[in-house]
């Protein structure tokens, strides 16, 4: 594939045309994935509350419970490449149902675990198969979502991970009251349901066509690597990692009960109202970047991101801890879709993209491994505030990135044409 050119600029009136499709217009397969991360999601929240009280329940401290957590995350980043190479070499779909099923044996095995160490092995096993879910869903996004409906399309996906990141914990509460084990077991049940229809609803689809991804080129992940747009998603996500899934499980926590002296139960508060922020944003910036281009929507997320970061940092009260968590939301989810869109439109439909995809998928793996780390000792060493202050300023990098890179909309839309969501026969 010819390495990817700087996007030519469009016309606002363009722009605007191409943001005007309908939701109607996506694939149905698009739903499918929607509906599966839901479903994932939900899994995720409902296991949360009793993995690490599960892992103290055999005889550890805290450090090793919270290794558990670790365990997860670290094997999705060692086990990227390899994804994003399945990925473009057997196709996205078998690649899809493969990881879900590989997460579900994971979370039914933990449920049996007799010792620390088996738990220790049965959950980090599941990241290996959550990362081939991820990359091979985001490659299926890419393919299927047309161009003038990316940023909605990734706007839908991330709304079902949200809401299914909030709405599963309050199962999980529950089923630990019954048993530590349950919510393992029925998070293994969800993942197989979700498996089967992903695996029946995308059977007859054109992607199980082989002879059409033989004719496919591959873009390597060296030719990404010199596209100045995909650079500042790879930064930007980075970003992402770093503050909403490192930062803000990790130390907001702690600055709110040691740096503010609030009760627990305001943590849990504070971490809702990121997530509402996130939420009321999500859809509406799809549309927009949609309509008015992926790199405004992913410069003001930054922006309003980074000020949220240190705004947090800089809170005294219950008010100014809301009110800076809601911006830090609303930023994430004003960039989100628009990123996703971004690098879809890099890779485009017709190009094998899993390494590139997974690539994009451990920069933000690597954000949420180094950002507690790196943060936390800089708040044991001089504050708080410090750490949030590095927190915002990481946006920041990324926001510059983001200004010397190139509008991505309107990309490969030229001799694109929309994966249509009819029949060959089942493989």
């Amino acid at each position: 594939m010819p390495e990817s050119q700087p996007t030519t600029a469009e016309s606002p009136e363009s722009r605007s045309d191409s943001g005007r499709g309908s939701l109607s217009e996506l694939p149905r397969e698009i739903w499918v994935l929607i509906t599966g991360g839901f479903i994932v999601a939900v899994g995720m929240g409902i296991v949360s509350p009793a993995l690490p009280t599960f892992a103290t329940s055999f005889g550890v401290g805290v450090t090793a419970a919270a290794f558990i957590v670790s365990s997860f995350a670290l094997m999705r980043l060692v086990f990227a490449p390899a994804s994003g190479r399945m990925v473009s070499f057997f196709g996205e779909r078998p690649i899809y149902v493969l990881g879900i099923v590989i997460v579900g044996v994971s979370s039914t095995a933990c449920a049996f675990a007799q010792n620390y160490w088996q738990l220790l092995v049965f959950r980090g096993l599941g990241g290996t198969g959550s990362t081939m879910f991820t990359v091979s869903a985001l490659a299926l996004l890419v393919r299927l979502s047309p161009a003038h409906l990316r940023g909605r399309a990734s706007g839908l996906w991330a709304t079902s991970f949200l809401l299914g990141s909030i709405s599963g914990p309050l199962f999980g509460g529950v089923l630990i009251g019954i048993s530590l084990r349950m919510p393992f077991l029925i998070y293994g049940v969800a993942l197989y349901l979700a498996a089967f229809v992903g695996w029946f609803m995308l059977r007859g689809s054109s992607l199980a066509d082989p002879q059409q991804r033989s004719q496919e080129d591959t873009l390597r992940i060296g030719t990404a690597l010199r596209d100045r747009s995909y650079l500042a998603c790879l930064f930007a996500n980075f970003s992402k990692g770093w503050t909403a899934q490192g930062v803000r499980i990790a130390l907001v926590p702690l600055f709110v009960v040691e740096a503010l002296r609030l009760p627990d139960a305001m943590t849990g508060v504070a971490l809702s109202v990121f997530a509402v922020g996130n939420a009321i944003v999500l859809l509406p910036a799809g549309r927009l970047a949609d309509s008015r281009g992926r790199k405004p929507l992913v410069l003001g997320g930054l922006a309003v991101a980074a000020v949220g970061s240190v705004a947090l940092g800089l809170s005294e009260s219950v008010s100014w801890l809301l009110a800076s968590s809601l911006l830090g939301g609303v930023g994430m989810g004003l960039m989100t879709p628009a990123q996703s869109a971004a690098v879809a439109d890099v890779v485009g439909p017709k190009t094998k993209g899993g390494p590139v995809l997974a690539t994009f998928q451990m920069s933000a793996d690597v954000g949420a491994i180094l950002g507690p780390l790196v943060a936390g000792v800089l708040a044991d060493a001089l504050s708080f505030t410090a750490a949030f202050l590095l927190t915002g300023s990481v946006a920041l990098v990324a926001l510059v990135m983001w200004l010397a890179a190139p509008e991505t909309l309107g990309r490969n839309s030229r001799d694109e044409t929309v994966a249509p969501a009819g029949t060959v026969p089942a493989d």
